[in-house]
């Protein structure tokens, strides 16, 4: 069975997006990866900028509030 991994941050605009991201391509046999935000924000440009550049493309996600998420799963 997977390890769930929830990242929450302010907006998921940044940082839970990177880190969710990072761990679903190299870890993500061994983990079900959500991130989600206090409140929805916009998707950083910046940040789908940098990930491109280490070959991931996240231009498509969306940002979501963490309430949006079954919080039960992770539990």
């Amino acid at each position: 069975m997977k390890k769930r991994v929830l990242f929450v941050c302010v907006h998921n605009s940044a940082r839970s997006q990177m880190a969710e991201a990072f761990l679903k391509r190299y870890g993500g046999e061994w983990f079900e990866v959500e991130s989600g935000g206090l409140e929805a924000g916009t998707l950083n440009p910046i940040v789908v900028e940098a990930m491109h550049e280490v070959g991931i493309d996240i231009s498509s996600n969306k940002t979501k509030e963490v309430y949006q998420i079954n919080l039960f799963r992770f539990v």
